[in-house]
Formats: structure tokens, sequence, C-alpha cells
């Protein structure tokens, strides 16, 4: 059975949630590889839409092991509230699973980073203020917390006396309230009760499923845009959603990943700060952002809006290596016609690029729009391929062309069942 990665072929919030809660129907274990509660994966099923931030989507499954990785970085409050959604909703959380090798994210993470941002003037990052910065560079700096930390209270505490002595002095000279050591010990030990049922160490879990050839489905989070090897550095995350990403994220040998999904949405968003280059604020954004609601799951920040971008699409391409796409959100271009696609940039001295430039050129480069016929009528009714208009088909066929992968699924809505499905290689 294979081992498929699902990962955003743009800047994030392309869909992702939906079509892990999608596929999650015929896998046995869902893994969060990388991120935080920075971004929310929406879910719209018969039991209402949810906004699940550190919690695989494949929750509602509930034959499935959803496990959140030790790729991840965690906060405990957050997952909690999460947990307490799920339980209302008669979700059973007896299949959910949090690596122990998982990082916490700590009180003072978020200090640092109104700290940090403060600092940048007039080129701040857009963070989600989730504190996912801070948390994943105490974690490469060694100075984070584990969640299996949690359990030993002499280490744990050795740990907290050796990071306190420095975060409260750089709290301090920022004229900040530092932390009391008793009182983050107490917080520490208040956690590890309540995440207890849920702490257990993956490898054993995952050697398992790969030893029966289960159907394991690895969830990423946000997009290559936004990934902080490959994204438009600084204005990125701190982990890697890439697809090879995934298998060190997850903890799967690189070999055993036999499919690689890549979500792209039939036009582009992006939240936060950084270029996108086909962003339009007078003509076709605005419409695009009221059609599809693009307001960010996590902060309802309004998301930046353009035609789709073929450069970026090629460049993900090039980089994870995607067997199929996911098509999503067409239903949205219904009323729209012509429809712009954005083939390459060129840079303020006249240079055309076809391959994604550094930031520093990007921010000054133009998008070169080529425009295509609309479809201009419904297509949320549809659910084979044979019924969307030729248009549209035109339309998916394009992108494929793009990402060098046929497209597998296209989305005409958020629900489930709003999904056509099409038999190609």
């Amino acid at each position: 059975m294979p081992v498929q990665v699902v990962v955003g072929a743009q800047w994030g919030d392309e869909g992702k949630g939906k079509i892990v809660d999608y596929l999650a129907e015929k896998s046995q274990m869902v893994i969060r590889f990388q991120g935080g509660p920075n971004a929310g994966h929406t879910i719209c099923n018969d039991l209402g839409t949810f906004k699940l931030h550190s919690i695989p989507s494949g929750i509602f499954r509930k034959n499935t092991d959803c496990l959140i990785g030790t790729g991840t970085v965690l906060s405990p409050p957050q997952f909690f509230d999460e947990c307490n959604i799920l339980k209302k909703a008669g979700i059973a959380l007896d299949r959910l699973v949090i690596s122990d090798r998982a990082h916490l994210i700590m009180p003072w993470h978020a200090v640092l980073e109104d700290i940090e941002e403060s600092m940048l003037a007039d080129r701040k990052i857009g963070t989600t203020r989730k504190s996912i910065g801070p948390a994943y560079a105490d974690r490469y700096g060694r100075w984070g917390i584990a969640v299996s930390d949690l359990a030993h209270r002499d280490w744990l505490f050795k740990r907290l006396s050796d990071i306190l002595s420095l975060k409260n002095r750089i709290l301090a000279s920022h004229e900040k309230q530092q932390f009391d050591l008793d009182d983050i010990m107490s917080l520490c030990l208040e956690w590890q009760k309540k995440l207890k049922p849920f702490v257990k160490d993956t490898v054993p879990l995952i050697r398992q499923a790969l030893k029966n050839d289960d159907l394991i489905l690895l969830e990423g989070q946000l997009g290559i845009g936004k990934g902080v090897l490959w994204g438009s550095y600084p204005y990125v995350t701190s982990s890697s959603p890439i697809a090879g990403g995934a298998a060190v994220g997850a903890g799967i040998p690189p070999h055993r990943i036999t499919d690689v999904i890549g979500i792209v949405k039939a036009y582009s968003t992006s939240v936060g700060a950084g270029p996108m280059v086909t962003l339009d604020e007078e003509l076709v954004g605005p419409k695009l952002r009221e059609l599809g609601n693009e307001y960010g799951a996590t902060t309802g920040r309004p998301r930046k809006c353009g035609w789709l971008d073929a450069v970026m699409l090629k460049y993900g391409a090039d980089i994870n290596g995607y067997t199929c796409v996911a098509v999503t959100r067409i239903d949205i271009l219904d009323t729209i016609d012509p429809i712009g696609i954005c083939t390459g940039y060129e840079y303020e001295d006249g240079t055309i690029f076809h391959d994604m430039p550094p930031t520093p050129i990007l921010e000054k480069c133009r998008p070169i729009i080529e425009y295509v016929p609309g479809w201009k009528c419904n297509t949320t009714s549809c659910r084979d391929w044979n019924e969307l208009p030729k248009e549209t088909q035109n339309y998916v066929t394009r992108i494929e062309s793009f990402v060098n992968a046929p497209a597998r699924f296209v989305s005409v809505g958020p629900g489930r069942d709003e999904t056509i499905i099409r038999n190609v290689a």
C-alpha cells in the first residue's frame, strides 16, 4: 500500500484539509508532519464546519489513527480547545496520538515573537502570532522542551532552569515581565497530566503500519511558497512543508513514499507579508476574496488574492515531484470571464523569469498574464469529469501541463461529495 503525502502547491490555504479528510476514508493512519497552530485546515461534513490547527484532518474517520508527528510544535492550550470542540461534536479521540518527540510552544515564545516583530519596522514578517518561529528556533538552537520532557520531573526542572536563565535575561533587556520557574514547572506538570493519554513513541506505531502495508497519509501545512527552505525567505514559516520534509517530520523512510499529491487552488492566495506577484487589490483580487470568503482560518485576516501563478506551480512541481494534483475551488471562478494565468515574471530591468527568483528580485516583478475563456456557469452540481464545461476541463488540463502531473481530483465545493475523481494515469 502507498504512503501518500499531501502538500500545498502554492502559499497555503489551497484546501488540503478537505482532500486529507476525503482520502482518510481509506487510510489507516494520518500524520501531521510539520507546523503547529499557525494554520488551520477547514473540514466540512455532516457534523458541521471544523477548523483544525493541530489535530490531523483524518480525525473524523473512526478507523483511522491520527498522529501529531515529531516534526510539529504543539500548543497545549490550543490542542485542549480543539479536543473539546471535537468531543462536543461526538468525535472519538481514542485513536489520536502525540509524538513524544514533538516540541512544545512555551509561554515565553509569544513574548519573544512580539519583540521580534516590533523590531522589524517596515519589513515585518506578518506572522499569525502563534509563536511558531520562536518555538522552532529554540528547537534547533537546543533550547526547546520536548513533549517527552514533561514526564521526567527532575530532567524538566533542570531544563526549565537553564532555559529561563537565558530567556529571562532577554526579556529583562526588553523590559518585559520575566517568568517564574516554579510557575512554569507547575504549568508543565498540569499539561503532562492532560496530555499523557495521547503521548506515545510513534516509531513502533509507524513501523507496524508499514509492516502491515497500511495506507498512510502524511498531511502538510501551508505550501511551498511559505517553506523555510524554498519559500520567499524571510516571509516564511519555520518548517519545511514540502514532500521531502514529510519523511523527516513524520519518521517515514523516504523510499516508502509512493504518492505526492499537490493541492492546487484554481487561483492564487497568500496571507502575511512577502511578495505575491499576481496580487491584485483593485479588480479581480477583491472579487475572488468575496466569492471565496478568503479570510485566514487562524487569524481571520483577509488573504491576498490574484490570478493563478504558473511560475509557482512549476517551481513546486520541480521540488515536490507531484505524482498527481487536486485542483480545488474551481467553482469560485464560475462567474469570472476571462480568467488570467501568470506565465512569467518581468523584472524591473525587463528580464523575464520563468523560474522562481529569490525574494529581492521577486519583490520587483510584475506578472505576465495570459487570458483564457471562462465557463460562466455553475459547476457545484458536477460530480463527473464529463459534466464539467469544456472551458473548465481546458483550465484543469492547462494546470496539468504546468505541474507535469495528472489532476486526479477536482473540487467544486467544500463538502466531501463535491469532489470529482478522475481515473487518470
